[in-house]
């Protein structure tokens, strides 16, 4: 695919997508940190369902560890992997207290140090809390990538890696939600949905769904 047809797949999907934003519900880096650890293995609608209910009682740092992770746990127990995503919390609000002063890092190594924080989550926060124009490869963008041919790659990092050497400057920002929701809502895993997608005639894809 050359950088020609990506661009004009970007500025498709920013017509189609006007207002790109995760569909986790959050008002503070903080809230959003714990909302997207929270989402490994889970579904935004299942997170936005525990949260509405936790964030009422506790959202922040201090208030965290005051309900403890037995506590937490009976907010976010309809979640899966609960248990070790509560111990990894309880010790998340311990570190953000300890080293920068119950705030959200704005910086990849911090967060990663951060308990429950890898790479991909490191990357939502610094695009959807703070700007930066980083692109967190989850499993639609890493279908969407490879199928339509706009990044292909083996791995998470190497996806990652092409899409921010050959996203257009201008969609750098809002790549990331662009992408996941025309993999949520178009560019879905068992039966993309061919005909009524705007980038139909620039994907790459060879087994195109009538």
């Amino acid at each position: 695919m050359n950088q020609e047809k990506r661009e004009a797949i970007f500025d498709r999907l920013a017509h189609a997508i006007p207002e790109p934003a995760t569909e986790l519900n959050y008002n503070t880096p903080f809230e959003l940190l714990i909302a997207v650890v929270l989402s490994a293995q889970a579904t935004d609608k299942s997170v936005n369902k525990a949260t509405a209910s936790l964030f009422k009682i506790a959202n922040t740092p201090e208030a965290l560890l005051v309900l403890g992770e037995t506590g937490l746990k009976a907010y976010i127990k309809t979640i899966g992997l609960f248990n070790s995503k509560a111990a990894n919390i309880i010790k998340l609000c311990e570190q953000l207290l300890d080293h920068h002063g119950g705030h959200v890092p704005e910086t990849r190594e911090e967060l990663e140090a951060l308990a429950g924080v890898g790479r991909k989550t490191a990357n939502v926060i610094l695009n959807t809390a703070f700007g930066h124009t980083t692109i967190a490869v989850d499993t639609h963008i890493f279908r969407v990538s490879n199928r339509t041919g706009i990044a292909p790659g083996k791995t998470v990092l190497e996806v990652e890696q092409k899409l921010d050497k050959w996203v257009p400057q201008k969609h750098k920002k809002d790549a990331h939600h662009l992408l996941i929701l025309h993999g949520r809502y178009t560019c879905i895993a068992r039966k993309p949905r061919c005909k009524s997608c705007v980038i139909e005639d620039l994907c790459e894809y060879t087994e195109k769904l009538n």
